[in-house]
């Protein structure tokens, strides 16, 4: 599976629960996740990947610092976790 299909089903998932999921492109900031996910006055930055895809040193460097400020980053790379994700914003 490719991660751009990864990301469109990420996409439909969070618009069928009533989220927002919007692709986040930072000029001048290389590293930042691919997207950014609202859902009752919360926000996740989502790092796409294909099932086998890894992350390159600075995508985990910048994950780690958006988690250290007290924010919420982290990498999907299947439809199995993308589900249990929804699962957990539709729990809250």
């Amino acid at each position: 599976m490719l991660e751009s299909q990864i990301e469109k089903y990420l996409m439909k998932q969070v618009r069928n629960i009533g989220g927002l999921c919007y692709k986040w492109v930072s000029p001048g900031n290389n590293g930042v996740p691919d997207r950014i996910v609202l859902y009752k006055g919360k926000v996740w930055f989502v790092e796409v990947k294909r099932p086998t895809g890894k992350t390159r040193k600075l995508q985990d460097y910048v994950i780690n610092q958006i988690n250290q400020q007290g924010c919420c980053a982290l990498v999907l790379n299947t439809k199995t976790k993308i589900d249990y994700f929804i699962e957990k914003l539709e729990a809250m």
